[in-house]
């Protein structure tokens, strides 16, 4: 089984009330798991959020706490409720109403991988389903308020920049009509998970260094940011999907030619962002 829930880097000093967070880059693909999958060891990372770590990974060096995952997408799906059991492929789990997410394979344990690949040939027993949960995504989840309330204490107000990648097919629809295709889409449940300011000052970090950004289409956010977006307690959580083929080469899985200059771009962004109600900046909730 993969080695740990999570990897958690801290700044040496505290400074930023922002958490950066990366539940679905998580690489540590065991054979104990890949012998009983459908897929290759290529094959099962489509739906990771490959090298997304390493775009963000600098942020404690302005201050700010960074989580990632340790286990991979394919194996826990840290951004689904603990509940969301697909029945089609836990043993013993009864349908509950309809959840699209669960129906097209992705639940908390998902079954499929992109394009609707299936991970296993049958049914996985719910002892299984309930031993990743616990082992994996409780810790994973502990973890992260854990930072959120460590943040909240320190600053009166804590930010959460949950960290995402997309493919470049899935905003095809918005580049149609001559419109510019976005390299950056932020999610905030339509203003449910955040406040205006905080959202608008996120989206300022990454226009300003040169990116196309647009909210919440397709993407509006998930679990995460419905769970642990509580803007009214000064608790708020965004969702930053990327364009993989800016960095990446999405076929074989690996960073391109921009990958080292993008990050230069990004290193920016996360010194702006981490600026948000650090020591030196005015209290988000006094905006």
């Amino acid at each position: 089984m993969p080695k740990v829930a999570y990897h958690l880097f801290r700044p040496e000093a505290l400074t930023s009330c922002v958490v950066f967070a990366s539940p679905h880059s998580g690489r540590d693909y065991p054979w104990s798991f890949l012998r009983h999958t459908l897929l290759d060891e290529h094959s099962i990372r489509s739906s990771e959020d490959a090298y997304v770590d390493r775009l963000f990974d600098c942020a404690p060096q302005y201050g700010a706490a960074f989580l990632k995952a340790g286990a991979p997408r394919a194996f826990i799906d840290l951004n689904r409720a603990a509940d969301e059991l697909d029945p089609a492929l836990i043993e013993g789990v009864r349908r509950m109403g309809h959840n699209p997410r669960v129906a097209s394979g992705l639940g908390v344990v998902p079954r499929v991988v992109a394009n609707g690949r299936a991970i296993y040939h049958g049914k996985l027993p719910l002892t299984e389903a309930d031993r990743r949960i616990r082992d994996y995504w409780r810790p994973y989840h502990r973890a992260l308020q854990s930072c959120l309330d460590e943040a909240q204490l320190a600053f009166g107000e804590s930010v959460l920049l949950d960290c995402h990648s997309m493919p470049h097919e899935a905003v095809d629809g918005l580049a149609r009509g001559g419109a510019k295709r976005p390299d950056i889409v932020i999610g905030d449940r339509f203003g449910a998970s955040a406040s205006a300011h905080v959202v608008d000052r996120i989206e300022a970090a990454f226009t300003s260094a040169g990116l196309s950004v647009t909210r919440n289409t397709p993407f509006a956010g998930a679990f995460i940011t419905q769970h642990y977006g509580r803007p009214a307690r000064r608790q708020h959580a965004v969702q930053i999907e990327i364009d993989r083929a800016i960095y990446m080469d999405e076929v074989r899985i690996r960073p391109n030619a921009n990958f080292h200059a993008f990050r230069r771009i990004l290193r920016g962004v996360i010194a702006e962002v981490a600026a948000i109600g650090n020591a030196q900046s005015r209290p988000l909730a006094a905006e």
